[in-house]
């Protein structure tokens, strides 16, 4: 073989053994961790990876349970939780006894909308008339397999300066536990959310006390400050009366929004979290196809503020997107 054809030949195999590698690349399956099926994990989980599929990038669910710590060592590169949730995780505070710092956000998917609910008949229509009733009243508590959920309701009280301990507690397993519970007479206070289907489950077997309403929370600056003290990451917004909503049927109520976030960790490749960040950001359309809770998406709002930081991939989107981060 002469010294061009040898030439030839190793610039060929080089470039074969590119293509190779950049096929081995692209080719990558990166795993999205979601909870069980019909959970809103789950469905997010599936919306995610779609878009990210039609983007190009190799996605696959994968159901967990209590998968957080699996993002922060990279056992799977992305995963959903609420925005407090995410912060307790990163700080080993709350309901977490040791930190995840190499945790990191890509963004907001879009917001959750909850409350403290009762039985309308109580003419529980704010947390000044909790308070004045506590000491009558039973509440859903521990919701030993969903542990988030208590500091939720431990921020609804603490915005009118009140605690679990104020009230008769009622153990409960979980969210849904606690609201079957509401429905069924067994508690007088639990946690909702918005337009949840237990949630109008239960009020339908309350029909003869008017249903369920939710208690509207101090807005005052006050009200937000000791709100914030237990959901730092969360918000108090108002939202009108609405006859069509279940809780809403009656007056203007507060309600606690929190973010509901997209996850990874610091070893995760910045192209990778940038093509992922920019293929939910600009895929709204499709995302609400798959799941219709993206509806709520806006992705001027995807990078609050919160204790765990972005991720570079994600923040050179936002940057590029005019995305404000941290507001």
């Amino acid at each position: 073989m002469n010294k061009l054809s040898k030439a030839l030949s190793v610039g060929l195999f080089g470039l074969a053994m590119g293509a190779v590698g950049a096929s081995t690349a692209s080719a990558q399956v990166v795993t999205v961790a979601t909870g069980a099926q019909g959970s809103l994990a789950y469905n997010s989980g599936q919306a995610v990876a779609k878009v990210a599929n039609d983007a190009g990038i190799t996605a696959r669910t994968q159901p967990l349970v209590g998968y957080l710590p699996l993002i922060n060592s990279g056992e799977v590169d992305f995963g959903f939780s609420n925005g407090v949730e995410a912060e307790y995780a990163y700080t080993g505070t709350g309901n977490y006894d040791r930190t995840n710092g190499n945790m990191r956000l890509v963004g907001t998917m879009f917001p959750l909308t909850t409350g403290l609910m009762a039985p309308c008949d109580l003419g529980l229509k704010s947390v000044d008339d909790l308070k004045a009733k506590a000491s009558e009243l039973r509440i859903a508590s521990e919701y030993t397999s969903s542990t988030i959920i208590p500091y939720y309701i431990m921020g609804g009280l603490a915005n009118a300066g009140l605690k679990y301990e104020d009230f008769q507690m009622v153990p409960v397993a979980n969210f849904v536990a606690g609201i079957n519970a509401l429905g069924d007479g067994l508690v007088d206070i639990a946690l909702v959310s918005l337009n949840a289907g237990a949630g109008q489950q239960a009020s339908v077997k309350l029909q003869d006390r008017g249903g369920l309403c939710y208690v509207s929370l101090d807005d005052s600056v006050i009200g937000t400050s000791l709100f914030k003290g237990f959901l730092p990451a969360g918000d108090i917004v108002n939202l009108k009366q609405n006859d069509k909503i279940n809780g809403l049927q009656n007056y203007d109520v507060n309600l606690m929004q929190i973010p509901w976030v997209l996850m990874t960790n610091a070893d995760v490749s910045e192209e990778l979290v940038y093509n992922l960040t920019k293929a939910i950001a600009e895929g709204r359309d499709a995302l609400k196809a798959t799941f219709g809770a993206f509806a709520r998406a806006n992705p001027e709002k995807m990078a609050p503020k919160n204790v765990m930081p972005y991720h570079p991939g994600a923040l050179k989107y936002y940057e590029e997107a005019g995305i404000p981060v941290g507001k």
